[in-house]
C-alpha cells in the first residue's frame, strides 16, 4: 500500500483529502504545517507528498527547496496543492522541483487522487 504524506492547513480540506485516500486504500500520514511536513518526509518515507503552499511556521516553497535537498527525501514525488494559481507561482514549484502542480478550485479531489495515482504508477 503506498503511503501519501498530506501537508496541508486547512482542517476540512485535511480531513477530506485523508478520507479520500483512506477509501481508495491509501496510508495517509498527516502534517499541518511545512516544519512538521519536512520533518515527517525523512521519518516516514512516503511514497509522494502533497504540498499545500500557504502554510504557517514554513510555506511550501520552503518545505519544497528542504525535501529536495535533503538524500532522504529527494527523489520523492511532490504535488504542490494550492490555491495560487499564477503563472509566476507555478514556475517557482516546478523549478524547485515539484512532480506536478494543483490549483486547488481548478480540481475535485477525486481528480487530486487520480493524479497521485499516475504519478505513483509511474515511478
Amino acid at each position: 500500500m503506498a503511503k501519501i504524506l498530506l501537508v496541508e492547513d486547512d482542517e476540512m480540506l485535511h480531513g477530506m483529502y485523508t478520507q479520500k485516500f483512506k477509501n481508495q486504500g491509501y496510508d495517509v500520514v498527516s502534517a499541518f504545517n511545512g516544519v512538521d511536513g519536512v520533518e515527517l518526509a525523512e521519518k516516514e518515507k512516503p511514497d509522494l507528498i502533497l504540498l499545500d503552499v500557504i502554510m504557517p511556521k514554513m510555506d511550501g516553497f520552503v518545505a519544497l527547496k528542504k525535501i529536495r535537498k535533503n538524500d532522504v527525501t529527494k527523489d520523492i514525488p511532490v504535488i504542490l496543492l494550492t490555491n495560487l494559481g499564477q503563472e509566476e507561482d507555478v514556475k517557482k514549484g516546478k523549478e524547485l522541483g515539484a512532480t506536478d502542480y494543483f490549483i486547488k478550485a481548478n480540481h475535485t479531489p477525486q481528480e487530486v487522487v487520480d493524479k497521485v495515482h499516475s504519478v505513483l504508477q509511474d515511478n
